[in-house]
């Protein structure tokens, strides 16, 4: 009975010398409790069973050769690497590939840069040119107005406002009319042109024709 009782107080200090491990926190200061080797619902999730191999092995009861992906998962990892992880050599030939596409347009840059330099100078010329030009022609339309003006003032003994209806119908009339007349001049100059060129032909001495000089030739034997 003595023995009984001296067992049954050394079962009981163990038991009060046993310390359990602390719950783990984390972030909010919530215990995580230790995840059941079998949680109802999340069989169905994928990697779910992985994860369980990770955590417990073989307790788990998962078949390492489930874990494995299939051929269609296998290629589209693969696909994904390449995308997202490619290779040194491949990032090393695209490097390459964008740094000669730069220099060619660099390349391209600074030859039509060059080549527009070479055409300053005759693109300067050119504007100055037009710019003679425009302001030769505004002074020949400022001097023809004035002459309209004066013409008119002339005519009608009375001073004309050039912004008035009345000069600009006069000065279409007379634009008519000066049209007229030079049109007539260049038909004259044309018919004379014609009757210097028709005189010309009258007065020099007539041409023969092959004909007739083979003609000529052939009586010039006989006799």
């Amino acid at each position: 009975m003595a023995g009984r009782s001296l067992g049954l107080a050394r079962l009981l200090g163990s038991v009060r010398g046993y310390r359990a491990r602390p719950l783990q926190r984390f972030g909010g200061g919530r215990a995580r409790l230790p995840e059941p080797l079998s949680e109802p619902g999340l069989e169905a999730y994928p990697g779910y069973d992985r994860k369980q191999f990770g955590r417990r092995g073989a307790a788990s009861g998962v078949d390492p050769a489930r874990l494995w992906p299939d051929p269609e998962k296998l290629r589209e990892m693969e696909a994904e690497e390449r995308e997202w992880h490619p290779a040194l050599r491949d990032m090393e030939a695209a490097l390459e590939k964008r740094e000669r596409e730069e220099q060619e347009k660099r390349r391209e840059r600074e030859n039509r840069i060059a080549a527009q330099m070479a055409k300053m100078p005759q693109m300067i010329a050119n504007w100055r040119r037009a710019k003679e030009e425009l302001k030769a022609k505004e002074q020949e339309e400022k001097a023809r107005r004035e002459r309209l003006l004066a013409e008119m003032r002339e005519r009608f003994n009375h001073s004309v406002d050039p912004r008035s209806p009345e000069f600009q119908e006069m000065v279409n009339e007379m634009e008519k009319t000066r049209r007229k007349e030079l049109k007539l001049q260049k038909k004259r100059r044309r018919e004379e042109e014609v009757a210097k060129k028709v005189a010309k032909a009258a007065a020099s001495p007539k041409t023969a024709l092959p004909g007739e000089a083979a003609a000529g030739t052939e009586s010039e034997r006989g006799g």
